[in-house]
């Protein structure tokens, strides 16, 4: 079994494909209770490229086994108001994140289905809620989370889950990006962006990272179309 992970920007990026590989040598001392040791390998892939999709999953079945976890985590940024956001910028976003889902959803189910299990689980965002200067990335990511729903309607009877995790403010390269647009230091982001959370605090990458292993687990195999905002408070 592989598990995939669609990330990086601008469209062309990695999967990172990982699988357990029964056949790897266990380090010296190493429990033999310890079970097998994944194996993770990148595979260069466009997203948004039906033919490039196409050839990377191929790639990872062929290498890892077929890929039944799938993690849509492709991004980019490219904020403006509405009356200065130029068409190419509005169509690079919803190509990396909307066309980029359902270019991997796509070509990775059949391997789900065949197999009767998998888990998909796409990256949406508190935006999706709606924010000034995000029309792209707010239409993008709301889209994310009526294609999830979709999914988990038409893919369940087939052992497979779809849900999305919409991140609140998380430090990442991506968000750094934010800060530069807006002329701050991104410490001074960070500070008043954790002042408007319950938590006090922004998210971090792991905060992210938790919701996507359960719902990438047999423990979410009850739980489908689910959004879940990783936020530090209440969303929606």
């Amino acid at each position: 079994m592989a598990g995939v992970g669609a990330g990086a920007g601008a469209g062309a990026g990695t999967i990172a494909g990982a699988s357990a590989d029964a056949g790897a040598s266990a380090d010296a001392g190493a429990s033999a209770s310890a079970g097998p040791r994944p194996v993770a390998e990148p595979f260069a892939v466009d997203v948004s490229d039906e033919e490039s999709v196409r050839v990377a999953v191929s790639e990872v079945a062929s290498r890892l086994g077929p890929p039944l976890i799938l993690v849509n985590n492709a991004g980019v940024l490219r904020d403006d108001l509405l009356f200065k956001m130029p068409l190419e910028n509005w169509d690079l976003v919803m190509d990396v994140h909307l066309r980029g889902a359902f270019l991997m959803s796509r070509e990775v189910q059949q391997h789900m289905v065949q197999s009767g299990w998998g888990r998909i689980v796409n990256i949406s965002s508190t935006s999706a809620l709606g924010n000034a200067g995000q029309a792209n990335y707010s239409a993008a990511k709301a889209g994310i989370q009526g294609f999830t729903k979709t999914l988990a309607i038409e893919l369940g009877r087939f052992g497979i889950t779809a849900n999305a995790v919409a991140p609140g403010f998380t430090v990442t390269d991506m968000t750094r990006t934010v800060a530069e647009r807006l002329g701050i230091s991104f410490d001074e982001l960070v500070e008043r962006e954790a002042a408007a959370v319950p938590v006090r605090r922004v998210g971090a990458p792991e905060d992210v990272a938790n919701a996507v292993a359960f719902f990438a687990s047999e423990a979410s195999s009850f739980v489908s179309g689910q959004v879940l905002y990783v936020s530090g408070g209440p969303c929606g």
